[in-house]
């Protein structure tokens, strides 16, 4: 069955309006790549946490992470990169409220032991305090971790089989930020998002920062995750870059990075 969108308010179309006029604010832009360049010296993402747990993000993409659950309603949201958990944490907050909400249309309740939605992270090192954080978490029984590389076929396996039992798939990319790895991840994870949801690719604003802001790892201008992602899209028209998140959001991770799969 298809769902039946409500018509667009007028505060709804107001919005649209002002986004869609952000790319001609040329002041706008500027001051958005001042603080850009400022807050990536500063590590001013650093600063966040979620429900208690560090959340190395900025504030506006977890604002863009909740706009995305409600609109598309995930029964799964992959993600690879765990660090501290506070994104496992705060999409596992995101997909009880969502349930909640549907109960309650329907005058149920919801068991928080028996979640139907789950969040699933990969890393390749999920450090022992970390785990133990998050395994303590309230909000833990909606999550599952995987310990291994995201790219390597018994991790995939893995992933995969998970995956299967879920219709609506919802992925966020932040791992290893290298081209040769981000290139190599969605090759493999965006193929399980569903039509009408989000391939999240975090951290493309490498491309559009000086080289010396990078530091000593292995990523920067040329080699990175943006690089990979308009290497991806050569092939794959079935994703397109969702342009009007980055204009609302200005300040992001992910410029370029949201992807809706389209068909």
């Amino acid at each position: 069955m298809t769902e039946t969108k409500a018509p667009k308010t007028e505060f709804e179309k107001e919005v649209e309006t002002r986004i869609a006029a952000v790319p001609e604010d040329a002041k706008l832009k500027s001051d958005v790549s001042a603080f850009m360049h400022s807050s990536i010296e500063s590590k001013y993402s650093y600063n966040f946490f979620w429900l208690g747990r560090p959340i190395i993000q900025y504030p506006q993409d977890m604002v863009a992470l909740q706009e995305l659950v409600w609109e598309v309603k995930p029964d799964l949201i992959i993600e690879t990169g765990i660090a501290h958990g506070g994104s496992l944490i705060l999409s596992a907050t995101l997909l009880s409220l969502l349930e909640m909400a549907e109960a309650a249309e329907k005058g149920e309740t919801v068991d928080p032991n028996k979640p139907k939605r789950k969040v699933l992270g990969v890393d390749i090192d999920i450090r022992a305090h970390n785990r133990a954080a998050i395994e303590a978490h309230p909000f833990y029984p909606r999550i599952e971790m995987i310990q291994g590389s995201s790219v390597a076929p018994d991790i995939m396996d893995q992933v995969r089989k998970i995956a299967s039992g879920y219709k609506k798939i919802l992925v966020c990319l932040d791992s290893n930020h290298t081209h040769e790895h981000v290139l190599k991840e969605l090759e493999l994870y965006a193929p399980l998002v569903s039509v009408g949801s989000y391939c999240v690719v975090f951290d493309t604003l490498v491309e559009d920062l000086p080289k010396e802001l990078a530091g000593d790892r292995p990523w920067g201008p040329g080699d990175n995750p943006k690089t990979a992602v308009f290497e991806y899209l050569k092939t794959h028209p079935e994703f397109a870059i969702d342009k009007s998140i980055e204009n609302k959001l200005l300040i992001t991770a992910a410029p370029d990075g949201y992807l809706k799969r389209i068909a």
